[in-house]
């Protein structure tokens, strides 16, 4: 083959590789997935409120509140939407990694970047997963405490098992304190269309997403510092999941008023979701 045919070959290759990225389909795909995630977060904190307010309710996962849903009428309508939200979530997750949609380079930074782009897209994936097995009766919405267990069982019994467990732990409480940072700073408002909001809209959608950053941060922290003893004691039993951060909370002198504030912040965070959603420049 020639180098003019070659060169021909690679431009348009790389032309296909920079239309993938800014299609109307991905950013479809990305405002199906925020509004899912939004949702199935203001799901957990429902029951979560409910439990507070000793009206039932009780501390569930994304999974378990999932398969909750399933049980309502309508909801697995609403389960087969959500489904498709998470599946567009992880898709446009995927092609920022791949295609680095955000310009985040080749260099290490950038790399760091859309690696975490892409252990989002891997973890949505495995949320729709989850969804489709409970919608086809197959399991899907168990406690994430128990799988909480197995996995850092498993890793354990790994040569350096507890030096793996103990970074995966405080990998997660940094992004708790990242989600934090983001409530605080109000990073998020530099990724949305301020010229389409109004200024109520956005001082309001501000204050929610904030209020929400910082649910996220304390239930990812407790997750993380938990993981962390786990390495600590050696002891699989002592990591939790989100369901095990809630009832960490419950459990607590003022139980009760610990986990409404979460509660309510995790439906903050639903909310903040939705405005994303729609205003997220993608």
């Amino acid at each position: 083959m020639s180098n003019t045919r070659l060169g021909d070959l690679t431009r348009q290759a790389r032309g296909a590789a920079g239309r993938a990225p800014n299609s109307k389909w991905v950013d479809t795909l990305a405002r199906l997935g925020l509004a899912a995630k939004g949702v199935s977060f203001g799901i957990v904190g429902v029951l979560a409120l409910k439990l507070a307010l000793g009206s039932g309710g009780k501390a569930s996962s994304r999974e378990g509140a999932l398969a909750s849903l399933a049980e309502q009428s309508f909801g697995k309508v609403l389960l087969v939407l959500i489904a498709i939200g998470f599946a567009g979530y992880a898709l446009w997750r995927f092609v920022q990694s791949f295609f680095d949609r955000e310009h985040e380079g080749d260099g290490a930074k950038g790399l760091a970047k859309r690696a975490a782009y892409f252990g989002r897209g891997v973890i949505y994936a495995g949320l729709t997963f989850s969804a489709i097995k409970i919608l086809t009766g197959s399991g899907g919405g168990g406690s994430q405490n128990a799988k909480a267990h197995r996995a850092t069982a498993h890793v354990l019994s790994w040569p350096a098992g507890t030096w793996l467990v103990g970074i995966a732990g405080l990998c997660i409480v940094g992004v708790g304190l990242w989600n934090g940072y983001r409530g605080v700073t109000r990073k998020f408002l530099e990724h949305w269309k301020a010229g389409e909001m109004s200024a109520a809209e956005r001082k309001w959608g501000a204050r929610i997403g904030t209020v929400g950053l910082l649910a996220r941060m304390v239930v990812y922290g407790l997750i993380g510092v938990f993981v962390v003893k786990a390495a600590l004691d050696y002891e699989p039993k002592t990591a939790i999941g989100l369901d095990g951060a809630l009832q960490k909370l419950a459990s607590q002198s003022y139980g009760s008023w610990l986990l409404g504030l979460v509660a309510v912040g995790l439906l903050a965070y639903a909310v903040f979701g939705l405005v994303e959603a729609r205003y997220r420049d993608v």
